[in-house]
């Protein structure tokens, strides 16, 4: 059965499956939580653009990761809503992985290429009348809060991708590992080929993150009992991962069973080899730094405007685009602001280490910006905190509740495809402030960049290989990111406020023709070199070996 709906570029000919947790493709169909899955979007988008052999491989989550509404004091409430998906079609196989000694169902769904525009898409549900109910909860929520569902869920996706695509007969040459997620698919290769040089020649992997909680661990004897490892005995799996004690790292598997490693920046190429220096036996870690779908994301009024070199008709179409955010802003939170006042947007996944609070870390000093008369601002968060991080979520209400004191500062809640889109077009300054090594890419910025928005960001992830200060963004710099985090916060704080005040405000209200050249040259920066187009070319002439 061929499941590719058009045809190849020759270049591309190599067969790649494409194993991620999330992919984020279409507003329509949630199975996303974030930078992860916005960038497998991206990916598949521009692999389709390109024609490219490749095929994503993900599940199906009946419920999504989860709804972001507000309670009745309009603090975030986390909802758990079914997802019904007409679009798909049902491929008439099926699978069986074993989870705890239990035979599992897995049915397969497909996205054709032509509903969204993007690369094939194969889809893994347990959530089938052939499973108990405990089987068919493991492909309920993305990043389940439970470690035992979390482990069955990576099994669906590693061992039962692998069988899928044999039941399907696609004949596959490279399997690329999307993080750690999808790692039992190595061990399913390898009750196949029983040569570990063999499975790692068609093996590659990305890493995506330096934090712990994308470098998932759990314990050894827990992921045997569960079928990690498709039934292959302790001291096989020791030997082939040469892992010797009883913690058991995906990340740290994953790299010593691939060919190759990316990381996905060039500053988080330097990051993951220290971190990863002295893991004997695991592939090289070259860096394709992330990208972008243009098509996608950038906003075609504001593009022919800049091919057009309008200026005013750029200004007009960014002024059109803040008042379709602001529409949005005015209906969550009864708040109308006003196009002609500069806006700064922070948003993406709520982390500690991201510092969604940064910009009120000294207080005074941001309630006098947000007071000021003379030359105002306005600010808007949105973002998902994962809805089990307590002190994300406190984050994100205390946002709201200081929200509630100023006509001008708004917490937007729904942060998904759309949302973000709306964002980046409408807002003039998208703000950044990951701790320094912390943020392995971070790519809301490019798409933001893409339309116009301003850069303003610590030296992290993406930001070093576009950033010239003044001429396409501003760059919070970090004298010692070695330093205590009270300390950064402090200074990264101090260094992002000054620069507020004494270069982006008096820019944009003194001096428009200068901040006009500015958009125009961060949209032409932007491109080709973090358009995803790109990236996915990479990806076949440095990993894949096309």
């Amino acid at each position: 059965m061929v499941l590719n709906d058009y045809e190849f570029d020759p270049k591309y000919s190599k067969s790649v499956a494409y194993f991620s947790m999330e992919f984020a493709i279409h507003q329509a169909l949630k199975i996303y939580s974030g930078g992860l899955g916005f960038l497998a979007g991206s990916h598949m988008r521009s692999a389709y653009d390109l024609r490219q052999n490749i095929l994503g491989v993900g599940i199906l989550w009946s419920y999504g990761y989860y709804d972001q509404t507000r309670s009745e004091d309009r603090s975030l409430r986390a909802e758990f809503i079914r997802k019904h998906y007409y679009f798909l079609e049902d491929l008439g196989v099926q699978a069986t992985v074993n989870i705890h000694s239990q035979d599992v169902h897995i049915k397969a769904l497909y996205l054709p290429p032509d509903v969204f525009s993007s690369a094939p898409l194969i889809l893994l549900t347990t959530d089938i009348p052939e499973n108990d109910f405990l089987a068919r909860t493991i492909t309920h929520k993305l990043y389940d809060a439970n470690e035992e569902t979390r482990i069955s869920q990576e099994i669906v996706l590693g061992i039962g991708g692998v069988k899928v695509l044999e039941a399907l007969k696609q004949k596959i040459d490279i399997y690329h590992m999307n993080e750690g997620h999808a790692l039992p698919l190595v061990y399913e290769l390898y009750s196949k080929y029983r040569d570990m040089e063999i499975v790692k020649s068609k093996v590659v992997f990305t890493t995506h993150t330096p934090e712990d909680a994308g470098n998932e661990q759990h314990n050894i004897y827990l992921l045997h009992k569960f079928g990690f490892f498709n039934g292959l005995d302790l001291e096989t799996v020791r030997s082939i991962t040469m892992v010797s004690d009883d913690t058991f790292n995906l990340t740290v598997g994953a790299l010593r069973s691939s060919k190759i490693t990316n990381a996905v920046s060039k500053f988080h190429g330097e990051v993951a080899n220290r971190m990863w220096q002295d893991c004997e036996g695991r592939s090289e870690i070259i860096y394709i730094t992330n990208a972008q779908n243009r098509r996608y994301w950038t906003d075609k009024g504001m593009l022919s405007a800049l091919d057009e070199h309008e200026d005013y008709a750029l200004v007009g179409r960014k002024k059109h685009l803040k008042r379709l955010l602001f529409n949005v802003v005015a209906d969550q939170t009864g708040k109308v602001l006003d196009p002609d006042v500069l806006t700064i947007v922070w948003a993406r996944r709520f982390a500690e280490y991201k510092r969604p609070g940064l910009l009120k870390y000294d207080f005074q000093r941001f309630k006098k910006l947000l007071e000021s008369t003379e030359r105002p601002i306005q600010v808007i968060w949105a973002g998902k905190p994962y809805p089990f991080d307590t002190n994300a979520v406190n984050a994100f209400n205390e946002l709201i509740h200081i929200s509630h004191s100023f006509k001008n500062m708004a917490v937007l809640v729904g942060y998904e495809l759309d949302l973000s889109a709306i964002l980046k077009k409408g807002s003039d300054v998208w703000l950044n402030t990951p701790r320094v090594s912390r943020e392995a890419s971070g790519t809301s910025g490019m798409t933001a960049s893409m339309n116009g928005s301003i850069h303003f960001s610590t030296e992290d992830g993406w930001h070093p290989e576009f950033a010239k200060h003044g001429v396409n963004s501003f760059t919070i710099h970090t004298l010692d990111h070695s330093k205590p985090t009270e300390v950064q916060d402090y200074e990264d704080n101090k260094n992002m406020m000054d620069i507020l005040e004494n270069e982006i405000i008096p820019m944009y209200y003194d001096k428009p023709e200068q901040w006009t050249q500015m958009m125009k040259t961060a949209m032409r920066d932007v491109i080709p070199a973090f358009d995803s187009g790109r990236m996915v070319h990479e990806y076949y002439t440095k990993m894949y070996g096309c």
